[in-house]
């Protein structure tokens, strides 16, 4: 069968949660189908190239500062992506999986999918509601935008949710429930299984996109206050985005730069660094108010890394109920807990959880989807 992916960020020339579960779901399916990809084109990738026995189609250029505008999403590029994905017309394809966003697309693909007969599914991450979009782009640019979104994804022919919090929200909007499926294979066992650390350290670690969502403003306060009871200890904040600059100055100005170290996300071929880098820490700390699934929690988890996040995070329950969730007063009091102990491991709880992230189950799931839609 041929297979399209459709999404304007792709790892590992963009890194991200999403992105990375497309390149594991993408690469299973190519073992078994004919997958192609289109994408933007990001630094180091070429028009039209195979890899991985993927086919990859960019189309057009695009850098991490063109992508966002004032640390939002620009929606210039958004429509530029929208407009430059008619060049589908020229392909068919069996089945469409869509990142949903920037959502701008979907109903563009939504025509293409009812013109060639493709069955077009929405990989879902997050859903906003419109208290989210007003927040993000103001009074009434929000409302416009829910209203869209709420209309524009509306339709599909499947959904896959990567949570049950992301599933309940799609049903409120009146999405068929038969037509969502919960599906999240993003904990590559037999890699992670393969990392070994011969000493590990004191240090706090994030990894993320450098987005104000991620809110690594309160990350630090909530270092800084650790330090106090926790001697020694060091913190690594891996990843990249708008936000860089400004997060790299408040390192200065909180005087934190012989604590706090800033870096950028591990190359693709690197992220065997990235798995050592925090089964080598004692806690991955995320402070973020906007997450779907968040992999790089599960990922921790799997290492036997603990994970502590703010009860506010909107991260599912399931996954929580593997974290240690504090409220934001108690944040450094459990850091230097943490830190302190000789055995990070009993701060984990529930982890047979995991087993249900495993990307070992995406060509049975898959095939298994293909079946329902072409019943």
């Amino acid at each position: 069968m041929k297979i399209a992916f459709v999404s304007d960020a792709v790892y590992p020339w963009n890194v991200g949660g999403l992105e990375t579960l497309e390149s594991t779901e993408s690469k299973e399916l190519a073992k078994r189908h004919e997958v192609h990809f289109f994408s933007l084109r990001w630094p180091g990738m070429e028009k039209d190239f195979r890899k991985d026995n993927i086919m990859y189609h960019t189309l057009h250029n695009i850098t991490t500062e063109k992508f966002y505008r004032h640390g939002r999403r620009s929606i210039r590029e958004a429509v530029a992506y929208t407009a430059s994905l008619f060049r589908l017309l020229f392909y068919r394809f069996d089945y469409m999986q869509v990142n949903e966003f920037p959502i701008l697309h979907i109903p563009v693909l939504k025509v293409y999918c009812r013109l060639t007969g493709c069955k077009l599914i929405l990989d879902m991450h997050e859903v906003w509601d419109r208290d989210y979009w007003t927040s993000y782009l103001g009074g009434i640019p929000g409302v416009m935008a829910g209203a869209f979104a709420s209309w524009a994804i509306r339709g599909a022919d499947a959904y896959i949710a990567n949570s049950s919090t992301t599933a309940q929200k799609l049903a409120e909007l009146g999405i068929d429930e038969q037509k969502i499926h919960v599906f999240s294979p993003v904990i590559n066992d037999k890699e992670l299984g393969r990392i070994i650390v011969k000493k590990e350290e004191r240090r706090v670690v994030f990894s993320g996109r450098l987005i104000k969502e991620k809110r690594l403003d309160k990350w630090l306060t909530a270092v800084k206050s650790a330090t106090k009871r926790a001697k020694g200890m060091k913190a690594l904040i891996i990843g990249s985005g708008p936000e860089r600059h400004s997060i790299s100055k408040e390192i200065g100005s909180m005087h934190l730069n012989n604590i706090v170290k800033l870096r950028d996300f591990y190359r693709a071929a690197d992220k065997r660094e990235l798995y050592e880098t925090i089964k080598g820490s004692k806690l991955l700390l995320q402070m973020s108010e906007r997450e779907g699934l968040s992999i790089i929690v599960l990922e921790s988890l799997a290492l036997g890394t603990p994970v502590l996040i703010p009860d506010y995070s909107p991260i599912p329950e399931e996954v929580k109920r593997m974290c240690i969730v504090k409220d934001e007063i108690s944040i450094p009091d459990a850091i230097a807990e943490v830190v302190n102990s000789g055995d990070k491991g009993r701060f984990i709880r529930n982890k047979e959880g995991l087993s249900v992230y495993s990307a070992s189950g995406v060509n049975a799931f898959y095939t298994s989807l293909f079946r329902k839609l072409r019943d």
